[in-house]
């Protein structure tokens, strides 16, 4: 087997935490653009909070170079879309 150098090895940890630290904060976005659709689907008071703490988290995630800047305002303005289109179609079958 080829000797590897150490700088070689180092970068590989490093790259192996950085990827696990990146999926970790994609893993919840999704995980929170889900819980918030079914939230209003489902009717659920403290939609508004949960969308500000999603849209918190997705910035951060631009902020950090984890997305890019572009990928968090289509998923901001996705979400956006989801609320607005099924918000009020609930509200209004309700009356």
């Amino acid at each position: 087997m080829a000797k590897r150098k150490k700088t070689i090895l180092k970068r590989q940890r490093q790259e192996k935490k950085k990827r696990q630290y990146n999926k970790k904060i994609k893993d919840g976005i999704k995980k929170m653009v889900k819980d918030i659709k079914k939230a209003v689907l489902n009717q659920k008071p403290d939609v508004q909070e949960m969308v500000k703490k999603a849209y918190k988290m997705i910035d951060k995630a631009a902020a950090k170079g984890v997305i890019h800047k572009n990928t968090a305002a289509r998923k901001k303005s996705g979400l956006a879309h989801f609320i607005n289109k099924y918000g009020k179609q609930i509200a209004v079958e309700n009356k």
